[in-house]
């Protein structure tokens, strides 16, 4: 196998002249052109040699000449079919790396993943485009792909935003959807300068390890996506009022003050100050009552 010819300025220059390759705005693209931060993602995945990696975004296949070294397998799906040229170039030698142009987001990335690991958990690596970060990393969960864990570049705000817990400016919807699914934790911070174009704000990689069972009990998922959404959708309202003007909803106000009060709330508490316990139990008493409309998330 090849060592990384990737990674460093001058090469991935050399490359994007080489093939008259422009930048996509409306994809996004950030080439990583630091070796060390590569290092960095590569021990921090925990990859292995037995290990099939997902990667999304390959880009001019930076990141994945370095996965090829380290894994058995990986599948790499691309949306620019621009670069598909220039993967086939840069990936020339690396004969365990597969490449797909399409969308990741229309992918059945559960049956891709069953495929081409026989059934057994993928480990994704991602530099995610910003736009896409949210949709992406909660598809990977919601639609219960075989995921062991997700190390992925994404915008600082976005990485703190994942791991942070009730009362703080950034909790909301994410932290409590990704802490459903997995356990977080922060690799390391990016600057800009690490960067190809250099994007305008710093980034961060960061770990979700899956869980094998949520950490909390709950009689329906959806429901309690429903609520954590009413909650967070307008931010100055009380908790109550929240989920009783939400159009996903269908609970009177009685019900809502009810439930809340016996989870030992007063009638002005946020959603914020809510723990992710909290809200699968807001959940569970809701839920008891029957008398939701089935809707269609």
């Amino acid at each position: 196998m090849k060592e990384p010819t990737l990674g460093n300025p001058q090469n991935t220059i050399a490359v994007l002249q080489k093939y008259n390759f422009v930048f996509q705005k409306k994809f996004g693209q950030n080439f990583l052109i630091d070796t060390h931060v590569l290092d960095k993602i590569i021990r921090a995945a925990g990859i292995g040699p037995d290990d099939c990696v997902l990667e999304i975004g390959p880009g001019i296949g930076t990141m994945t000449q370095y996965l090829a070294c380290a894994a058995r397998k990986v599948v790499a799906v691309e949306i620019d079919r621009a670069l598909i040229p220039i993967l086939e170039d840069t990936l020339e030698g690396y004969d365990n790396v597969t490449v797909i142009n399409d969308d990741v987001l229309k992918v059945d990335v559960a049956e891709l993943a069953k495929r081409e690991n026989d059934g057994k958990p993928v480990k994704v690596v991602a530099n995610l485009p910003y736009y896409i970060t949210t949709p992406i990393i909660m598809g990977l969960f919601e639609n219960h792909v075989p995921v062991e864990s997700i190390t992925v570049m994404v915008q600082k705000e976005v990485a703190d935003r994942m791991q942070v817990g009730p009362g703080t400016k950034d909790y909301g919807a994410l932290s409590l959807a990704v802490q459903y699914y997995a356990r977080p934790y922060i690799v390391a911070n990016v600057p800009p300068n690490c960067f190809m174009p250099r994007p305008k704000v710093g980034s961060a990689v960061i770990r979700l390890d899956r869980y094998e069972e949520p950490p909390v009990r709950v009689d329906d998922e959806k429901l309690m996506f429903r609520i954590i959404r009413a909650s967070f959708n307008q931010r100055r309202k009380t908790l109550s009022n929240g989920l009783k003007n939400s159009p996903e909803l269908a609970f009177s106000k009685e019900e809502i003050d009810a439930a809340i009060e016996s989870l030992g709330k007063g009638p002005s508490v946020r959603g914020e100050a809510l723990a992710l316990e909290e809200f699968a139990a807001l959940s569970n008493i809701l839920g008891a009552g029957g008398n939701d409309r089935d809707k269609t998330v």
